[in-house]
């Protein structure tokens, strides 16, 4: 008997039953079940694990990385060696021509490319140091003087 799945116990469940399913024969009930329980593994995934398209910027990346291209490749289709840098940190747009020469050139679909980079995450600030009460007591320096360590004969 089929059930919905609608939780990770079900999910398992019906994920384990596929793999029993899996070499069933065409037209016969077990197919009809496995491709059932393949619709309901599938919505409930949709669900519960949505998979968010990369932006432009990730996409690029990742392309050039699976064909083994540099950022030097990059020249022809976006620019100066400067504008593919101002593209790939994220401080220039990509532009309609440049959309449609990386989708031609790349293959990266122009609905991925045409969407706004995602924003870099800029890393933690650095802790600040509380002020003791000696530093935040003692007077300031000026620049140009020299302080010199009294000698005990000075006095």
């Amino acid at each position: 008997m089929i059930e919905p799945v609608v939780d990770e116990v079900s999910h398992r469940k019906a994920l384990r039953r596929i793999e029993q399913l899996w070499d069933a024969a065409p037209g016969s009930s077990a197919e009809r079940e496995l491709d059932a329980l393949a619709t309901l593994v599938d919505a409930y995934e949709r669900r519960t694990s949505p998979i968010v398209p990369p932006d432009p910027v990730e996409a690029i990346s990742m392309r050039l990385e699976a064909l083994g291209l540099t950022r030097r490749d990059l020249e022809p289709l976006i620019g100066s060696r400067a504008r593919v840098s101002e593209v790939l940190s994220r401080k220039r747009a990509l532009t309609l021509p440049m959309i449609r020469r990386v989708h031609e050139r790349l293959g990266i679909p122009a609905e991925i490319l045409i969407l706004e980079p995602r924003p870099l995450r800029k890393a933690a600030p650095a802790a600040r140091r509380p002020k003791n009460a000696r530093t935040a007591a003692a007077p300031a320096r000026s620049p140009g003087r020299r302080s010199r360590a009294r000698s005990p004969s000075r006095g």
